[in-house]
């Protein structure tokens, strides 16, 4: 069984979604079987290359939203996030672009090393507060998840490698009716949107192993 999912590292929403389906994998008879496959997406293509502020400074001044807003609306998600055993520290992260970062990713899926990446990736943005589109960071992380350090500074040095691969993702995102992430096509046949509760994830897995 492939799972394709769509999500982008700076969305709390996929984090909260990609564990549900985690858990619901963990309990999947079929589990051994799965193969998992991270497409790419940005929520924020505008978004600046270089920090301007954490989230709050963000939300209020670039998309207007109010502080009640901001912190009701992530003090929410990081509720939900504690429940499967997530941290998300969402004052500390920054709201930066991924492109770099996505760019990266199809680096490490060439690499057999996607899970991994985007894992690490999210825990660096929404644990630690790390700038997700420094070179220095991506540098550290891309050592932390094992990726060849020459493969790693030509694509820092050249905007355009990988980038194609990226908005290929981002207009099949388009192509399919995705309106926003996480996204997740089971076996080409099933798709499910959102981060939904494991129940959702575990009929959604049992329907396919059962041909429906």
């Amino acid at each position: 069984m492939r799972i394709d999912i769509w999500s982008d590292y700076i969305c709390p929403f996929c984090t909260v979604g990609e564990r549900h389906l985690n858990l619901a994998l963990e309990e999947f008879a079929g589990r051994d079987d799965v193969e998992i496959v991270w497409r790419s997406f940005q929520l924020d293509p505008e978004a600046p290359h270089e920090s301007t502020g954490n989230a709050l400074d963000y939300l209020t001044r670039v998309k207007g939203m109010s502080e009640e807003q901001v912190v009701a609306m992530n003090d929410g998600l990081a509720a939900r996030a504690a429940q499967v055993g997530l941290d998300f520290n969402w004052r500390e992260s920054h709201m930066v672009n991924t492109m770099t970062a996505h760019r990266l990713g199809v680096l490490a899926r060439e690499d057999g090393l996607g899970v991994e990446w985007d894992e690490l990736v999210k825990l660096a943005y929404f644990t630690q507060g790390r700038n997700i589109a420094d070179h220095d960071e991506l540098r550290s992380l891309a050592a932390e998840v094992g990726l060849r350090p020459q493969d790693v500074e030509s694509v820092l040095a050249d905007e355009s490698a990988y980038s194609q691969e990226v908005m290929a993702d981002i207009a099949e995102a388009r192509r399919i009716g995705v309106q926003g992430v996480p996204f997740f096509v089971f076996d080409g046949r099933l798709a499910v949107s959102g981060a939904q509760p494991v129940e959702v994830f575990t009929r959604a897995l049992e329907q396919i192993a059962a041909g429906e």
